[in-house]
């Protein structure tokens, strides 16, 4: 299965699910086309959506004010969309990542 990422006006958009209160924050690897997160936080008062989206921005080198929940705040499957990156350089960074 391949990572189901769409490039739209200038921004990605992806899926995570997410697994909250892990001992680390990482890639798991991919499921469905979703990349699989562990996140630190746990998930109350959004703090898992909030590491998700540090996450990220760490991993990708973007500001963490360009990556955004757009869809599934409350859920543990999410849509994050991070403005200023192609999918082309999304999937150079990720693909370490996602590999088995």
């Amino acid at each position: 299965m391949m990572l189901a990422v769409e490039e739209k006006e200038g921004a990605v958009l992806f899926s995570v699910a997410a697994r909250p209160r892990s001992s680390k924050s990482m890639i798991a690897g991919e499921l469905d086309g979703m990349l699989k997160v562990m996140l630190k936080a746990p998930p109350v008062d959004g703090e898992a959506n909030k590491e998700c989206c540090r996450y990220f921005s760490r991993l990708l080198g973007v500001a963490r004010s360009r990556v955004q929940i757009v869809a599934g705040f409350k859920g543990k499957k999410k849509r994050v969309k991070v403005d200023g990156i192609s999918v082309a350089e999304f999937m150079e960074i990720m693909n370490p990542h996602i590999i088995s």
